[in-house]
């Protein structure tokens, strides 16, 4: 008997079954095997939101949530936070290595010179109502892009596709900063070439009556910050959901709109949103006892703790905790601050908290970060999509290239009625 294999001793029947094991799974289909009988379906397993069940093999984002591990390509994310840029990390997670000078200045100059979206988006999104969500107009807009490229439905095409990827990451600032000037009544600004990928971004959110917009070099590089450690995250919904689509080979657009509809969630992309509104229902640090007391017994959510991966705290969140005050020396303090300081430290010392796995995860501080900014609630799902879409595209082309995926087609368990004979209208009870 091999040593690389799982043997299943079916009670049923007293049949034993020998399963080859690889990478410390098993494939599902191997389990079809199992059967009662000639007519039986076969052994299925039932993993309600995929919390043990690996749906691809993956060389991208590794992450150890018991040890608190991310790491991009073998790349731990402290090191990239701490010495790269998120242009430089975006080439990593696509092409799998860093890249030469020579190699980072093409990309650099493709990204920042395919910014500028089509005149006729631009009149799409001025369509939206003035009380839009940014996040919805977001994603509307992204599909829409697949109408101005139809090319991009030529997925097998290595150059065409590549076309596409560039061009989603380029025009994604522009749509976010489109958005958000939406909603604030004021007239678009164009992209600026000669800025950074994320100075750029600042300069078509801020940007007024100067006749050159010159970032904070802080707040630009923390913003910087905050997009490498949002570029990807291994198998979430949002990332799901950008395979499962993409798996009918429909064009990245559609795809990655879809991704960004499962972001726009309060249990995803929201959930830094539903950190900050909870912080100011708290309101100051003497409600702070009373509002534990209600997590305690159920009547409350304490956003911005635990995560489905990690069971330590999330090593994104270490970072953005230490990028907060180099923010705050440029925006003043948020008052916020003092309120999530104790609620950290009560979760790191509180047994209930503690045996629940509950640290801070990134969630928790981004948007104190995002507001002392003054990033409006609404766009901070926005300025999650923003850089995830490298690593929604990323996982999009690995899936394309895997001889192995199929069509997205999970299976169920029918617990319905049995077949039943039609009764006419005038003849039922």
């Amino acid at each position: 008997m091999s040593e690389d294999t799982l043997t299943i001793t079916d009670n049923r029947t007293g049949r034993t079954y020998e399963i080859p094991v690889e990478n410390d799974t098993i494939k599902a289909m191997n389990l079809r095997q199992i059967k009662v009988n000639d007519d039986d379906f076969g052994m299925m397993s039932y993993d309600p939101g995929f919390t043990n069940t690996a749906s691809t093999r993956s060389t991208i984002t590794y992450i150890d949530g018991v040890k608190g591990i991310l790491r991009y390509r073998g790349y731990p994310i402290e090191q990239l936070a701490e010495h790269s840029n998120y242009l430089e990390v975006a080439y990593l997670i696509l092409f799998g290595e860093l890249p030469t000078k020579e190699q980072y200045q093409v990309w650099e100059y493709d990204i920042l010179h395919h910014t500028f979206v089509h005149e006729n988006i631009k009149q799409l999104m001025h369509a939206f109502r003035h009380d839009a969500h940014p996040m919805g107009m977001f994603i509307a807009t992204v599909a829409a892009m697949s109408t101005f490229y139809p090319e991009g439905r030529n997925i097998h095409d290595q150059d065409t596709r590549m076309k596409q990827i560039q061009r989603l990451i380029a025009k994604v600032p522009t749509v976010a900063a489109f958005s958000y000037r939406h909603s604030r009544g004021l007239p678009y600004v164009y992209p600026d070439n000669d800025l950074s990928y994320t100075g750029n971004f600042l300069n078509m959110l801020d940007k007024m009556t100067q006749v050159r917009y010159e970032p904070d070099p802080v707040l630009e590089r923390a913003l910087d910050v905050l997009f490498i450690l949002h570029a990807d995250h291994e198998q979430n919904c949002g990332t799901a959901a950008m395979r499962v689509i993409g798996s009918s080979h429909t064009d990245p657009y559609t795809a990655m709109a879809g991704a960004a509809a499962a972001l726009y969630g309060p249990l995803h992309g929201g959930a830094n949103e539903a950190v900050l509104r909870m912080l100011l229902e708290i309101g100051d640090v003497q409600h702070i006892p009373q509002f534990i007391k209600d997590v305690k017994n159920r009547e409350r959510l304490l956003m911005g703790f635990g995560h489905r991966v990690y069971k330590n705290y999330d090593p994104r969140a270490r970072i953005i905790k230490r990028i907060a005050d180099e923010v705050f020396e440029v925006t003043g303090k948020n008052p916020l601050l003092a309120i999530a300081l104790e609620l950290e430290r009560i979760a790191l010392e509180d047994e209930f908290f503690v045996e629940r796995n509950l640290y801070p995860n990134v969630d928790f501080y981004s948007g104190i970060i995002y507001q002392a900014m003054r990033f409006p609630i609404a766009m901070f799902p926005v300025l999650f999509a923003i850089p995830r879409t490298v690593g929604w595209l990323s996982q999009w082309v690995e899936m394309l290239n895997d001889p192995e995926q199929r069509i997205a087609r999970p299976r169920q368990m029918y617990l319905g009625e049995e077949k039943r004979d039609f009764v006419p209208l005038a003849e039922r009870g």
